[in-house]
């Protein structure tokens, strides 16, 4: 008879979230499930209030990726009053949103999933964290990481309101204005934000990409995936984060599809199993065809590897650099290596940086018409990101006085959830042989959904779910009496 190996908490991730892997008689997988067993239900509570209130509320679904939340909240309230934001209010949110992905990166290169590859994945758990990296990589590189985050969050908070739960985007532009000493150093932050992430490029080609055992675990079976993927680029087809159009590109690296946000329902529908809270999105004109790869599957991705498969580049010059050294060096577009998303995700960190220090040195960052007031009765709104985790829907219907009565949000975990259950799942079966299973390897198999940076927090919409279900009962000398289970089926 087969065992089940369970991993509960996984780590280094935001929410919540286990591992069941079901062994068979001979020691092999059957299957891993991934399972995110908690609901936080913000689609049905945001009913009745006021779409002014949704950036706020929104923000504090997470408290890792809150700007995410309220951008595309705030961008969803632009449209249900049909207002479009004051230029200048675009900058502010423009600068804003770049330097909180520019950190966000940072956090989890050398956080969350960096300490993987930085310190390596065969450490102990007790090295493997910002502790064991800078071990690694020295005390002087850890007090920069420190010292470069708390100076941009410093800067957003003066800016926002707050670093957590952003305050500052309204209907038709922001609530300040930015001074022209505010803009001095943001100029000056920027330009370091540039220097760290080309500093950070260089840490990665010196302990990853001269390391061959990690680019062999980069680049194996077990971490690959061929799907499509998904995400937003500019006018000129180039990675952009905060706007644009949606584009979809197959297997093959071929464009399938490029629409507004507001006809997301025309190409994203959802499926849910009865063994997760998160819903499992997928291209709606190929179909759900169950947890497959291939053009003939529905499972697309988002992130920095899918934004950098789907765009014709980077808007940025160093990025772009950056990005065709990615390219090249991993044999060319699409690149379907999971463990790659790390990469991708530096060459992001630089190109965030770049667009911080170019918005910076616009000088209509400080002019005073940061607000266009809204005139128009609400009606539906729709807003888009890419969160650093990838693309972030919002969409909301309201009456003639502005109170939601539909919320729907379909965030960037939710858009990989197909693809990081077929990442645990392959992992797992290629890592797993013969019933042997340790530390080491489990860690590897956690590896393959950290390379995403999940939020889970954010993810978990669908109810109800059906999750299995163990109760045990025990007497007071500890002996087991009774056992209640209730099984996926």
């Amino acid at each position: 008879m087969g065992r089940h190996v369970v991993v509960d908490p996984i780590t280094r991730l935001e929410g919540h979230g286990k591992i069941d892997i079901i062994l068979n008689d001979e020691g092999g997988v059957d299957r891993a499930y991934f399972q995110v067993p908690e609901l936080r239900g913000f689609e049905k509570f945001l009913v009745g209030r006021p779409i002014e209130d949704a950036p706020q509320i929104t923000s504090r679904i997470c408290g890792v990726c809150p700007m995410a939340h309220h951008m595309a909240a705030a961008k969803a309230a632009d449209d249900v009053f049909g207002v479009e934001c004051a230029p200048t209010g675009r900058l502010i949110r423009e600068w804003c949103y770049n330097a909180f992905t520019f950190e966000d990166h940072a956090l989890h290169f050398y956080f969350l999933g960096g300490p993987d590859f930085v310190v390596g994945p065969d450490a102990s758990k007790a090295e493997r964290n910002i502790v064991g990296v800078i071990g690694k990589v020295g005390v002087e590189v850890g007090k920069r990481v420190i010292a470069m985050r708390r100076e941009v969050r410093e800067m957003v908070t003066t800016i926002a309101g707050k670093i957590i739960h952003p305050v500052f985007g309204l209907p038709g532009g922001v609530a300040r204005r930015v001074s022209a000493e505010e803009r001095a150093r943001c100029v000056e932050i920027s330009e370091k934000a540039v220097e760290f992430a080309l500093f950070t490029l260089g840490v990665f080609r010196d302990v990853v990409l001269k390391n061959e055992e990690y680019v062999g675990w980069i680049l194996s079976e077990g971490y690959t995936h061929k799907t499509h993927y998904m995400g937003l680029v500019d006018s000129d087809g180039k990675v952009n984060f905060y706007d644009g159009l949606l584009r979809v590109v197959g297997p093959d690296g071929g464009r399938e599809s490029e629409f507004p946000v507001r006809e997301y329902t025309d190409y994203i529908d959802e499926h849910v199993e009865p063994w997760s809270y998160v819903k499992f999105p997928y291209l709606k004109k190929i179909g759900w065809k169950g947890f497959a790869e291939g053009a003939e599957s529905g499972v697309y991705a988002v992130a920095p590897l899918a934004r950098l498969n789907a765009a014709d580049g980077m808007p940025t010059p160093k990025a772009q650099e950056a990005y065709e050294e990615y390219f090249e060096t991993l044999g060319g577009k699409p690149v379907h290596h999971t463990l790659a998303t790390h990469w991708a995700r530096l060459v992001e960190l630089l190109g965030a940086a770049e667009l911080m220090l170019e918005i910076a040195r616009d000088p209509r960052l400080i002019d005073e018409h940061i607000r266009n007031i809204p005139t128009r009765t609400p009606t539906e709104g729709f807003g888009v990101v890419e969160a650093p985790r990838g693309t972030l829907i919002h969409h909301y219907a309201t009456d003639e006085n502005g109170l939601i009565t539909m919320a729907n949000l379909i965030v960037a975990t939710q858009n990989n959830a197909a693809r990081i259950a077929m990442s645990v799942d392959r992992a797992a079966r290629t890592l797993i042989d013969r019933g042997k299973v340790d530390d080491t390897i489990l860690n590897k198999i956690e590896m393959a959904f950290r390379a995403y940076d999940p939020c889970h927090g954010c993810a978990t919409h669908a109810l109800p779910g059906h999750t299995p279900l163990w109760v045990r009962v025990y007497d007071a000398g500890h002996e087991l009496v009774q056992e209640v289970r209730r099984d996926r089926a």
